[in-house]
């Protein structure tokens, strides 16, 4: 197929997205797909307000508009609803052409943290964009329920996976860590306040709080805990090395969909202590044992109490989260995806949703 994927979030962002995103493009190569890219780069981009790091497109509709109309696709898969985003589903619907979105962010529940509205308010232009797609890729069956619930039923599963020959308990500690007094509990990801950070920083639990990352928020929760260590972003082998240091992996997170950095911290043998949402209930499960309760050993707790979940944690099968971790495959989501863009093709167009049938 010849596949077009436009997204907002592309390197040198730092996050889940664009891991998974780069991630199946090397598996799309692979498998012999023939794949354009409209990422910011290639526009004039200025900083997300409150968010210097992210770049966001200026203007994209005619670049976006060119690239796609000389590649011509089979298929296009908008990633995001940025600037980008709304730029390619314009020239889609415009021109006939199937695609396909994602719901990698709880954009509704991220706008809500960074406005103080209700999350509600931000629902209607989720539906806007996403009603018109072939299909909508989603990271868990819990997802793919809620958003039909919300007025999108065409939703389609695409999971993800770890690196096996990087994330793996095999690793030895970090320097930074190994002299730590333990229990070591490790964040990772962006530090920013739809993280909900400081819920873990500042949860009555003994040893050493470790966040690794980068984020607008940094220089202010560095000023207010200072006990906690603060490494900043790592990649590849170092950041295993840093899973593999720490005793019990901390998720305070209310909103993602899925939560990339769990399954790392499981493949390298880490339980994982989180809330009770989202996320976290699709991987490790209400009762630490997988979404289905079927895993052997218990992996990880959640509890309303995150300290509460961090101590539980820490009495959990690490060999038992490694195994877990491990049955996670890029193989596999690579394949979910491919399906879901071959169907699209074959798919008729979404009828529009009448107003009064979806609720505001």
């Amino acid at each position: 197929m010849r596949i077009a994927l436009c997204t907002d979030a592309w390197h040198p962002q730092v996050n889940g997205v664009v891991r998974s995103l780069s991630t199946t493009v090397g598996g799309l190569v692979a498998r012999g797909h023939d794949v354009e890219l409209v990422v910011p780069e290639q526009f004039r981009t200025v900083a997300m307000p409150g968010y210097s790091e992210i770049r966001l497109a200026v203007l994209p509709r005619f670049g976006t508009r060119r690239t796609l109309t000389d590649f011509q696709p089979d298929v296009v898969h908008i990633a995001t609803e940025g600037p980008i985003g709304w730029a390619a589903r314009a020239w889609c619907l415009a021109r006939g052409v199937p695609f396909t979105t994602a719901f990698h962010t709880r954009f509704p529940d991220y706008a809500a943290v960074r406005t103080g509205l209700d999350a509600e308010r931000f629902w209607p232009i989720m539906r806007r964009f996403h009603a018109p797609a072939r299909a909508v890729l989603v990271s868990t069956p819990a997802l793919q329920r809620e958003l039909a619930e919300r007025g999108l039923p065409q939703s389609h599963l695409w999971s993800r996976g770890i690196d096996r020959t990087v994330f793996h308990p095999g690793h030895a500690p970090l320097p930074e860590l190994a002299a730590l007094q333990g229990p070591i509990q490790l964040y990772v990801g962006r530090v920013a306040a739809e993280k909900n950070l400081p819920a873990f920083l500042s949860a009555d639990t003994p040893g050493h709080k470790v966040v690794v990352g980068d984020g607008p928020d940094l220089n202010r929760l560095k000023a207010q805990f200072p006990a906690a260590r603060f490494l900043g972003a790592l990649s590849g082998i170092d950041l295993a090395r840093a899973y593999c240091s720490a005793d019990v992996f901390a998720f305070p997170s209310r909103t993602d969909t899925f939560g990339l950095v769990l399954i790392e911290a499981l493949a390298c043998g880490v339980p994982v202590a989180a809330y009770p949402v989202p996320g976290p209930l699709d991987i490790v499960g209400p009762d630490g044992r997988g979404a289905d309760g079927n895993h052997p050993a218990t992996v990880g707790a959640l509890d309303e109490d995150l300290g509460l979940a961090i101590r539980k944690a820490l009495r959990c099968d690490p060999l038992g989260a490694a195994v877990m971790g491990a049955s996670y495959s890029w193989d596999r989501a690579t394949d979910q995806f491919v399906a879901a863009l071959t169907a699209a093709t074959k798919r008729a167009p979404m009828p529009a949703i009448p107003r009064k049938a979806v609720p505001a």
